[in-house]
């Protein structure tokens, strides 16, 4: 009897896991069931272009289903609760699911709730946020009829999907209001509880004096407490104050909801203890977990998603097999950051080695940590990546999901973070 592999989520993470299972365990070995409450898959990093109208919302929505491959089944449905004891997911229709092997891929859920006001008055017309479908829709409204006034872009707090992207929104803001001309009519603010504009030493500089040469303001260690859409305010804990006349906020981010109803699966947060190494979960030997959902210092970006999902793929045939478990994630990473003007930089980094200069991913390749046209014209092909390499399952050449340090100027850098 086959043995029973369940997927929670159908997103970028979910979605790998299915496809490279199907593709590395031969045929009648599992069924592979993938869970998740609807049918539409977001392609989340072409959010950030909608307000910009660099990117139509119907365009980045595609059936889940069709993205599955042959024998891979979808279940919709929302997840209840997980029993690790059992080895059952309990679905919102009462019904349950057994699995011998359960794959945690619910990404990380936004809770606006969870900030004072932020959905108060004000919301959709002075407050408003670009990382779900609905929010950079409505934005895209705010920002055409916006041309003079404080914009403002806030972290509540860490960690958040894609690190850079609320950087990348103000980049491309400077950009379109330039291009619109009324760029010196607005002021830009950065606001962050980090202590900087990112969190490693050498990116943080570039990043930092790109903000500076484009007049962009930060704001840093701002914890935002309170949104007050009524009158304009960002107030922080320790009592400061960031006035706006449109604040583009980036929510809180915790796990999804089932898991705190799910007893030993999660933390505090809701995301699922995880070893940084094997991407198995702590909880249970037969559980693992890949994407946003995991507590792991890695970056929650879909680029992590995407190396992660041979590590996983790898480790549950093993598993499987009755095999120890012996593929190792680096916590590798890598990012297109848009910076106006038909430029963009290239990050690629893991949990040993910082963002540095150089190439990707060898020698000859796209310049690292520099912006250039063609890391942009990289960031816009990215999309067809996504949905016809990624997504499927596929590993691409000379890519791999270990971090390559071939073409990175490492010394030169070590250098640059110590001085």
């Amino acid at each position: 009897m086959p043995d029973r592999i369940v997927i929670l989520g159908g997103g970028t993470g979910g979605t790998i896991a299915a496809n490279r299972l199907r593709r590395s365990l031969p045929e009648g070995r599992a069924d592979i069931v993938v869970v998740d409450r609807d049918d539409a898959h977001v392609y989340q990093p072409g959010l950030l272009f909608v307000p910009f109208g660099m990117a139509a919302p119907s365009r980045l929505v595609r059936s889940r289903a069709r993205q599955l491959l042959r024998g891979v089944e979808l279940v919709r449905h929302a997840v209840d609760a997980v029993d690790l004891g059992a080895g059952t997911v309990a679905l919102d229709d009462g019904s349950t699911l057994g699995y011998d092997v359960l794959v945690v891929a619910t990404g990380a859920a936004l809770l606006f709730e969870e900030t004072e006001g932020l959905t108060g008055p004000g919301w959709r017309r002075t407050v408003h946020t670009f990382y779900d479908m609905e929010g950079a829709a409505a934005l895209a409204g705010a920002l055409a009829r916006f041309d003079a006034g404080h914009l403002v872009v806030d972290v509540v707090d860490m960690p958040i999907k894609c690190p850079v992207a609320p950087l990348e929104f103000l980049f491309l803001a400077d950009w379109w209001l330039q291009r619109r001309g009324v760029r010196d009519r607005v002021r830009l603010t950065f606001a962050t509880p980090l202590d900087g504009a990112f969190t490693k030493a050498v990116c943080n500089r570039e990043l930092s004096g790109l903000l500076a040469k484009k007049g962009i303001e930060v704001v840093t260690e701002l914890n935002t407490a309170t949104v007050d859409g009524e009158s304009g305010r960002l107030i922080s804990y320790d009592g400061r104050e960031v006035p706006f006349d449109l604040a583009v906020v980036v929510p809180l981010h915790g796990g999804a909801s089932y898991v705190a109803r799910s007893p030993g699966l999660g933390d505090p947060l809701g995301f699922v203890p995880t070893d940084p190494a094997t991407l198995q979960s702590r909880a249970h030997p037969n559980v693992f977990v890949i994407g946003d959902a995991a507590d792991l210092a890695a970056s929650k970006a879909g680029s992590v998603a995407h190396f992660e999902g041979e590590i996983v793929a790898h480790n549950i045939v093993r598993l499987l097999a009755g095999e120890p478990l012996d593929a190792r994630f680096d916590g590798h990473a890598n990012c297109f950051i848009e910076s106006g003007f038909g430029k963009a930089l290239l990050i690629d980094f893991n949990d040993e080695v910082e963002p540095v200069p150089g190439h990707f991913p060898g020698p000859v390749g796209l310049p690292l940590l520099r912006e250039s046209r063609l890391n942009h014209m990289g960031k816009l092909a990215f999309e067809q990546l996504y949905w016809h390499a990624l997504l499927p399952g596929r590993s691409i050449p000379g890519v791999p999901s270990h971090m390559p340090t071939a073409g990175k100027r490492l010394a030169a850098a070590a250098l640059a973070a110590g001085s």
